[in-house]
Order: C-alpha cells, then structure tokens, then sequence
C-alpha cells in the first residue's frame, strides 16, 4: 500500500513539472528552459549526493551502460520537451504511456528475457492504440507528435541501461548525471529551432517549480519502486495520464476526441496486462533416470 501511494505521488508530481515546464516554454525558448531545468535538478541531486558523504564522480558512471543511458536521456528528454511544448500536454502524455511496452520488447531482444505469446499480444495492442492517437497518414495526423514517440524509445532506452548500470551507483549519483544530460539536450532543441535564446523573468518561478516536483517526482518514485512489489506497484504509473488528462482539460483548455481516448484507454490496458503479468519462465529440465 505505502509503495502504491508513493507511486501515485510521483505520477502526480510528473504531471505538474509537465504543466509547469510547458507553462515556462511559453515565456522563454524551450532550449533555454530545458537547460536551466537540467541545471537545476543536477545542483539539488549533487548536493544530495553530498549530503550522503557519496562521491560526485565515481570511476563506475564512466562504464558503457552509463554513457548508453545518457544518451537515451538526451534524446528522450529533448524530444519530450519538444512534444509537451508543440502539441496538446494531455496526448504527449498520453502516448509516452507505451514507454514500459517498449521497455518489455527491448528487454526480450537485448537481454534475451522470456516474454509470453500474450505479452507479445498485448505489446502489439498497445502499439495499435498509440496509432489510434497519432493517426499517421490521416488528415488529423500531427507531425510533432512523433516527438513523443521518440521520447518513448529513448526513456525506454533509459531504463533499460538502468539496468545494467553498475550496483555501486546510487539513485542520487545517477540523477546527477541524468539531469545533466538536460543540458546538452536543451542546446540540441536551441539547434533545432533556430530561435533566439530568449529568457523571460516570468519563467523562472515556474522553472524553480518545475525541478522541486522533478525532484519530488524522481524520490517518490524510487522509494515506491523499493518498498512495494514491483508487479503491484508499476501499474499505478499510468495514473500519470489520469492527471495529465486532468491538467491539460482544466488547465490549458484542451480538448480531446473519441479516438484519442479510445487510443488511450488501449495503451493503459495493455501496459497494465503486461505489468501484470509475470514473465514466461523457461522449463524445469527433466533428469533423465537410468
């Protein structure tokens, strides 16, 4: 129960630094905001890390799965960044729901896990949902909002370099280094755009909001992940589309269609059956008897 409720408040949490980042793209440049976001965060987890009497750079985060991950990083944060600020808050969010689909896909072709015939359904279903919402090749198609399903595939990249990351690291020594790769990733949107790097006061407050909820979001979220069983706990993460449904209707005054809530309701389900359910384990070998 404890590991469930911290999990909500990291969704919740998410869901806020969400509006409150889009909110402060709206003032200044994305790249600028995203930068100072990333700035912000890597100062709180360093001085964490601190606190802890931790170093600030072990020799493990110079190891492959570090570099992999940061990599995911920048590319998934910018992306996100990119999808949040251009098109409707409530459908990036919604659609970087099939984050833990690809994770499974990835776990099964790069760490060679066993996944079940309905489990492959399922990651299939949930694909067909993300569909439903993007629309390629309809007139209602929106091209930035392949933005988001390339933060998919590099959070899931993330996530999966997590876990092959070095059992030495903590979760604060790995936040450094993951809201440091903001940085370069908000001077790859500057690059993108082509805008001036403007900066209004009127954003940083919001900026200020955006990395203590960051920050909340990121501890709740370990601490659910550590205190309650992963299949109980997991599914509660698609709470965060239930807020960020909320946020972008009350909020922001945006609107969704019958084929977007369809979409989303497929992409939940199907994540929820895939958290649910365990893992095909191999069979127990048969001793041969003389």
């Amino acid at each position: 129960m404890r590991g469930s409720v911290f999990m909500v408040i990291a969704m919740a949490a998410f869901a806020v630094e969400d509006l409150l980042f889009k909110l402060a793209a709206g003032h200044t440049s994305t790249g600028i905001t995203l930068m100072l976001f990333g700035l912000g965060g890597m100062l709180v987890f360093m001085l964490l890390t601190c606190l802890r009497g931790e170093s600030l750079m072990p020799a493990a985060i110079f190891s492959r799965p570090i570099l992999v991950r940061v990599i995911c990083e920048i590319i998934a944060r910018s992306s996100f960044a990119l999808a949040i600020t251009l098109m409707p808050l409530s459908t990036a969010s919604t659609i970087l729901q099939a984050t833990p689909l690809v994770v499974v896909a990835g776990a099964a072709m790069f760490f060679g896990e066993r996944v079940s015939r309905k489990r492959w359904l399922a990651i299939g279903v949930g694909f067909i949902g993300v569909l439903l919402i993007v629309r390629p090749g309809l007139d209602s198609f929106n091209m930035t909002s392949l933005f988001a399903v390339i933060s998919t595939i590099g959070f899931a990249g993330r996530d999966l370099a997590t876990r092959g990351a070095p059992a030495s690291l903590s979760n604060v020594q790995l936040g450094i280094y993951g809201f440091l790769a903001l940085i370069p990733a908000g001077g790859l949107i500057a690059l993108y755009q082509q805008t001036p790097l403007a900066y209004a006061p009127e954003a940083t407050w919001l900026i200020v909001g955006a990395v203590i909820l960051g920050v909340i979001a990121y501890n709740a979220l370990t601490i659910a992940m550590r205190k309650g069983e992963v299949s109980v706990v997991t599914p509660f993460r698609y709470t965060r589309v239930l807020f960020a449904l909320a946020l972008g209707v009350m909020v922001l005054g945006e609107s969704l269609d019958a084929m977007t809530l369809l979409g989303a309701a497929i992409v939940v389900a199907s994540g929820i059956y895939i958290v649910t359910q365990g893992k095909q384990r191999p069979p127990v070998a048969k001793v041969a008897t003389l």
